[in-house]
């Protein structure tokens, strides 16, 4: 299991406080506020170059506040890319609400990306999410669609030519725990339907989310970035560098297999104030993408 090495403390403290800088965002002290770090936070601005992968926000991380706050904090730490989840754009939105919602993305410079997750749990679910995806216009349905509705859901992508990047929870969930388990659920469905590898369930179960990046490339269509607190069920979320888990190891994977989808935070601690916490994931994962050269 690919976990950080205690050598990688000094490297990983470096080109944290580079990174942070680059974010232009100095996360904590005196009990500030989102709002507040959002405030006084400097737009983050391109990096020197083009990075060798391209990063986004799945937006259960800003999940207390509302659509016009998420995008606006999604611009802050300088991230293009956005998956929305229904706290910001509901699954019964009318057609011009989520035509809206794409107008807002793209005035700040975004791309909404993506929907999820998403449960299909019956066809009228399978058939909602489609139209949700499709009205937005969404790429990619990050989801869990139940085994029984996978062959509509094979239909469907090929219908809409939307993607399914289907999610795996880690402990406790019976249907996919790991990226394994849902490549034996797929492997004979269209190509279009594939993996979200959530780093952090996937560590947790005890599976090895580098191995399975490599393992399962021709099936991976998004990545949730997160770290945890330890490689069991009981690893809690924390900030990206600050955890068990190699990322440095896990974004050099990446780019080994050309991945070429979006690599979404989803910082889930801090629901309140999650400013500061996510500003430090994306400035340390820069830092890492900027060393590698």
């Amino acid at each position: 299991m690919s976990i950080r090495p205690a050598n990688q403390f000094v490297r990983r403290s470096f080109l944290k406080s580079t990174a942070l800088a680059a974010a232009g965002i100095v996360a904590g002290g005196g009990g500030r506020t989102t709002v507040q770090a959002a405030e006084t936070a400097q737009t983050a601005g391109p990096p020197a170059k083009k990075l060798a992968l391209e990063l986004g926000i799945a937006s259960y991380t800003f999940r207390s506040f509302p659509l016009d706050q998420c995008l606006a904090m999604t611009a802050r730490v300088g991230l293009k890319h956005v998956c929305l989840k229904d706290f910001h754009l509901p699954m019964k939105a009318t057609p011009e609400q989520l035509e809206q919602a794409a107008a807002k993305a793209k005035k700040l410079g975004l791309d909404l990306y993506g929907g999820g997750v998403i449960y299909m749990g019956n066809e009228a679910a399978v058939n909602q999410a489609f139209e949700y995806a499709k009205g937005a216009g969404m790429r990619t349905i990050v989801g869990v669609p139940v085994p029984a509705v996978l062959p509509l859901v094979n239909d469907k992508v090929k219908q809409y030519d939307i993607r399914v990047a289907i999610h795996n929870h880690g402990p406790g969930d019976k249907t996919y725990p790991t990226p394994e388990s849902i490549c034996e659920k797929i492997k004979d469905l269209d190509k279009r339907i594939g993996l979200c590898i959530d780093v952090g369930h996937t560590i947790r179960v005890g599976a090895d989310p580098i191995r399975d990046v490599e393992r399962f490339a021709d099936r991976l269509l998004d990545v949730h970035m997160k770290d945890v607190t330890a490689a069991t069920p009981a690893g809690r979320e924390i900030e990206v560098g600050r955890g068990v888990i190699d990322v440095p190891a896990l974004l050099r994977m990446l780019v080994k297999v050309r991945y070429s989808g979006i690599v979404s935070f989803e910082h889930e601690s801090d629901a309140k104030d999650p400013l500061p916490g996510l500003a430090e994931s994306v400035g340390y994962v820069r830092g890492v993408l900027a060393a590698m050269g």
